[in-house]
């Protein structure tokens, strides 16, 4: 059977324009409806084809696929010649399914047709010549590689509700969620009133705050380091995904410093590294904790985060710094008064003063130091590389 050759497509459109638009009056008669091509838009994806009819108000919507792998489309509508009736056909590159879904809105028809095979096609017709009524649809058009990304993040999207909905929901989830957003506020406002005070009284007394930093203060971060203990009893009871192990370095460290080497020591008390440890713990903590509170509610501040994950670098070393200068200005002071020595037997000395186990700290510090630096430094990197791979 011989296929239509354009001469013959073009004569058959010349005459289809040759006939009188309907509605139009010509001597008391009414004029005979004219058949026309409409402009038809499209673009694919490796599953799909999509075609969009610029045909507003379309009723009567007839769409078949032949058995010869070619769409028949005949509806009435509004189109580029006014309302008239409006066809065209399309034989496609390869094999689609003949389950074809459309949808008519005032602007236009969508059609949406199933390949057989999932692939992408070279072009949308079998014959090599574009029709003239084709154009792309630049709305939805993607090249190869962009429609390969979006494929993935389809599957991955369907693949994540699929994990989801197998995945058994915690009933206390609620619970746990505003106990770990009570916890972080009461911690935020507690360092932040450390931090606003300190502040507040640098810039009025000037270096003169550094000598009374601790009986200021010392109150409110007895209360927040005790709270912080939580932060070591959460991960063991699975409320948060933080490692047990970093928490306690951290938390044990403070406490050490706070109730052992300040609390115990009144000649402590009135230096001016107490002033340093306060204020670069609570810098830190004002920000971090403020993070993870908004993290309860699945609320995120793109500042804050950047801020939570660097601070850290800077800060983190210099209040262990600040934590050894602390350490080794209270050696001579705990010699001096042998508070906490270990007596010995009259054979070894008098007592092992416990200046020794201060020494053997400030080793167990800085290797803590390394531990939560590389801890920290993970914690960043996996944040940072996971944004962007979303933004991807």
């Amino acid at each position: 059977m011989r296929r239509p050759s354009e001469e013959d497509s073009g004569s058959e459109e010349r005459g289809a324009l040759a006939r009188p638009a309907c509605g139009v009056r010509r001597h008391g008669y009414t004029a005979a409806m004219q058949t026309l091509t409409p402009h038809v838009y499209w673009a694919q994806r490796h599953r799909e084809v999509y075609l969009r009819v610029d045909l507003s108000d379309a009723t009567n919507v007839n769409i078949s696929l032949q058995e010869n792998n070619t769409l028949q489309f005949r509806a009435q509508g509004h189109g580029a010649k006014g309302d008239n009736e409006y066809e065209f056909s399309l034989e496609f590159f390869e094999a689609v399914r003949p389950e074809i879904k459309h949808r008519s809105t005032q602007r236009q028809v969508d059609i949406k047709i199933r390949k057989q095979e999932e692939r992408w096609w070279e072009r949308l017709t079998l014959q090599a010549k574009r029709p003239l009524f084709l154009a792309p649809d630049f709305d939805r058009w993607l090249d190869e590689s962009d429609a390969e990304v979006e494929l993935q993040a389809k599957e991955e999207k369907i693949n994540k509700i699929s994990v989801e909905s197998r995945v058994r929901k915690d009933p206390y989830l609620g619970l746990k969620r505003g106990y770990l957003f009570m916890y972080n506020l009461v911690q935020f406002l507690g360092f932040s009133w450390i931090f606003v005070n300190m502040t507040v009284r640098l810039f009025i007394l000037g270096q003169d705050s550094f000598y009374d930093t601790f009986h200021t203060t010392a109150d409110m971060m007895y209360f927040c380091q005790m709270m912080a203990v939580l932060e070591v009893i959460n991960p063991l009871l699975g409320l948060v995904k933080t490692g047990f192990f970093p928490a306690m370095i951290q938390v044990a460290g403070r406490n050490v410093i706070l109730f052992v080497v300040f609390g115990s020591l009144e000649e402590m008390q009135n230096t001016p590294v107490v002033f340093f440890v306060f204020y670069l713990w609570s810098a830190i903590e004002i920000f971090r904790y403020p993070f993870y509170m908004l993290a309860c509610i699945s609320t995120e501040w793109k500042l804050l985060t950047w801020l939570r994950y660097s601070l850290w670098i800077p800060l983190y070393p210099l209040g262990v710094l600040a934590e050894a200068v602390a350490v080794i200005q209270s050696l001579p002071v705990f010699d001096a008064t042998r508070l906490f020595s270990v007596p010995l037997p009259a054979l070894l000395g008098d007592s092992l003063s416990f200046s020794y186990t201060l020494q053997l700290y400030l080793v167990l510090m800085f290797l803590g130091l390394f531990v939560n630096f590389r801890h920290l430094y993970k914690q960043r990197k996996r944040r940072y590389r996971s944004r962007k791979r979303k933004v991807q």
